[in-house]
């Protein structure tokens, strides 16, 4: 058997050895079964304290370098204020901003039929001359306007059936909501006070040149996730406070609501600003054409301010990924996890690209 034969029959019994591997566990699946269980209780109140540790980790550092005469504050009471600070903003928006929100929701699917009436009266006000009449014919427009209002009405009816026949999953759904904001807290407050430690925990089990490379590598990626989580939260208060106010002045109803609206979908790359935006443009049809062009003004500025002001200074060249990478990343991210993929998939990138030109640079030293 010559070299050519040995390393073919080598793989050959490598990827055999592999499928034999799967399939077995795919026959003991029963095994495997609580811990993902176990992984999958765990990852959204884990993802949840995560993405506050990262957002509130810079208070809890500049509260422990506090040093005024005796005082001195140690982490573990930094770690409590700070905790304390945020379940004093989260009761703040529960009281004031929640129920506001919650009776804007509340009247605009009441006013819906309205909202599409008049979208449709305003339609039909442009398409008074010939040209824009054949157009709007061939596209049937009060046919399109009806579809929808019927559309709406069976998705609510659709809702309603489905919360009175699955009591038993919105009773499970309930609790683990329940136990998530139990829970989340508790997570965060450890995470906040002995975050320190677990990179000197982990490096006391490794060789000392090993270790030193891996604290470099998980401080350069603890630091692409801080920024990027930092300066996601400032983009969307910002832009989210801002298209309020701006919406507010130009008198769209429902301002704050819509304003929260394009604060959350901020938080997807290129593509929220133009998710954001739909919802405003609607609600400013009954106002007529200048509502609108008021509406995309609002949009241009705050935007205008937010890329060039507020995310340079707080994200800046960290992430330094091409629009176009971003533009396939939420498309493949969105196909395979929905909302959540597309949520997660640009941190996630910029994590792996951290890691890979880490290792480059390693490689190109020796």
């Amino acid at each position: 058997m010559n070299k050519h034969q040995s390393r073919l029959l080598f793989w050959s019994l490598e990827i055999l050895l592999i499928v034999l591997i799967i399939w077995g566990c795919t026959q003991i699946d029963f095994i495997f079964r609580p811990i993902g269980t176990f992984f999958s209780t765990l990852f959204a109140p884990v993802l949840i304290a995560g993405f506050f540790f990262y957002a509130l980790n810079p208070l809890v550092n500049i509260l422990v370098k506090i040093h005024y005469k005796r005082i001195h504050i140690n982490r573990g009471w930094a770690a409590f204020i700070t905790l304390l600070l945020l379940l004093g903003l989260v009761g703040i928006a529960l009281y004031t901003f929640i129920p506001k929100i919650a009776y804007q929701i509340e009247q605009l699917a009441l006013n819906m039929p309205t909202y599409l009436q008049d979208m449709q009266h305003y339609f039909n006000h442009l398409t008074d001359n010939d040209n824009a009449s054949k157009i709007a014919h061939s596209i049937d427009l009060e046919t399109y306007f009806n579809n929808i209002q019927a559309s709406l009405t069976v998705m609510l009816r659709k809702v309603m059936l489905s919360m009175t026949k699955s009591l038993g999953t919105m009773v499970g759904m309930v609790t683990s909501v329940t136990v998530t904001v139990i829970t989340v807290p508790f997570i965060l407050f450890y995470m906040l006070k002995d975050g320190p430690k677990l990179l000197p925990a982990i490096q006391k089990y490794l060789p000392e040149k090993t270790a030193v490379r891996v604290g470099e590598l998980l401080g350069r990626m603890s630091q692409t996730i801080a920024r990027y989580i930092s300066g996601q939260v400032i983009e969307c208060l910002f832009v989210g406070t801002f298209s309020a106010i701006g919406y507010s002045l130009v008198g769209i109803k429902y301002a704050l609501l819509v304003g929260v609206v394009a604060g959350l979908t901020n938080i997807i790359p290129y593509v929220g600003v133009y998710i954001g935006l739909v919802p405003a443009l609607m609600l400013a049809m009954p106002l007529g054409v200048s509502g609108m062009v008021w509406v995309i003004v609002v949009c241009v500025i705050v935007n205008q301010v937010d890329g060039n002001l507020i995310y340079p200074n707080v994200i800046g060249k960290t992430l330094d990924i091409h629009p176009l990478t971003i533009i396939i990343l939420l498309l493949v991210a969105g196909n395979i996890a929905g909302l959540l993929g597309v949520v997660l998939a640009v941190p996630f990138y910029a994590v792996v690209k951290t890691i890979v030109q880490y290792f480059y640079s390693i490689y190109r030293l020796q």
